[in-house]
C-alpha cells in the first residue's frame, strides 16, 4: 500500500466530491485545483445526490467520500457508491481514523483511505497512489491483521455482491419490514421481492432473514468499533 511518487499532472480529469460540510468540501475542492489533480470537480453533499448524479450523467474518474454523511449508516454509503459507479476509484476522506474502520472500508471496495485532517501533500500521494492502481493507506496507520476481523470483513465483502435494489431491500428488512410491505414501498411485485429477498440470502450465505439482519449489522461503525 505505498503511494507512488507525486508529480504535478492531471491524474484524473473528472471527480465527484460527496461531502456534507461546506467548508472541507470547499477545502478538499480548492486542495484538488491546487495540485492540478482533476480537472473539474462536481460537489454533492448526501448519498442520494451522488447516486443520481452518477446515473444521470457520466461516471466521474474519481470519486472522494465521507462516510459520515446524513442518509448514511455505517459503510453502507461506500458499498452503495461502488455499486453505482464500478470500477470508479472511491477515495474516503474521514475524520473516523480507527484502524479497522479503515481496515473495513478498504474491504467494501475503497482505493485509499485519507484522515481529513491530513496534509495537502498526503492527499497528493494518494491521487497518485490510485492512479497507478494502487491502494493508499497513510504511513502512520497500521491496519488491524487479528482473526477477530475476518468474520466482520467477511460481511463487507458479501453486502458489496448485493445489487443496488437488493441493498435498499435488505435496508428495509433491517427496518423490521415484512415482504408486503417493502413491495408497497419500492412498488415492485411482492413475488418480485421474495425473489430478491431468496438472491439476497444466497448471496450473504444465510438461511432467514435475521441471519440477513445480523450480517448486515456486523459492516456497521458500531460493531467494526467494539
Amino acid at each position: 500500500m505505498h503511494a507512488a511518487r507525486y508529480t504535478e499532472r492531471v491524474y484524473f480529469e473528472t471527480a465527484m466530491i460527496v461531502e456534507d460540510h461546506p467548508l472541507f468540501s470547499d477545502a478538499l475542492a480548492i486542495t484538488l485545483t491546487s495540485l492540478q489533480a482533476v480537472g473539474q470537480v462536481a460537489r454533492v453533499a448526501s448519498l442520494a445526490e451522488a447516486l443520481e448524479a452518477v446515473s444521470n450523467a457520466p461516471k466521474p474518474d474519481l470519486v472522494i467520500l465521507d462516510l459520515n454523511l446524513p442518509d448514511v449508516d455505517g459503510l453502507d454509503g461506500l458499498i452503495r457508491v461502488k455499486q453505482a459507479v464500478g470500477q470508479t476509484p472511491v477515495l474516503v476522506a474521514s475524520s473516523i481514523t480507527q484502524p479497522r474502520i479503515i481496515s473495513a472500508a478498504l474491504a467494501a471496495g475503497a482505493s485509499g483511505y485519507v484522515p481529513k485532517h491530513s496534509q495537502r501533500e498526503v492527499f497528493a500521494e494518494a491521487f497518485a497512489a490510485i492512479a497507478a492502481n494502487e491502494v493508499f493507506v497513510p504511513d502512520g496507520i497500521h491496519l488491524p491483521t487479528q482473526i477477530s476481523s475476518v468474520e466482520q470483513d467477511d460481511a463487507i465483502r458479501r453486502l458489496g455482491s448485493l445489487t443496488p435494489q437488493q441493498t435498499r431491500i435488505l435496508t428495509l428488512i433491517c427496518d423490521g419490514l415484512l415482504n408486503k410491505q417493502i413491495a408497497f414501498e419500492l412498488s415492485i411485485a411482492e413475488a418480485t421481492v421474495k425473489a430478491h429477498v431468496t438472491a439476497i440470502m444466497r448471496k450473504l450465505g444465510v438461511h432467514s432473514r435475521t441471519q440477513a439482519v445480523v450480517v448486515a449489522r456486523e459492516a456497521r461503525f458500531d460493531s467494526l468499533d467494539r
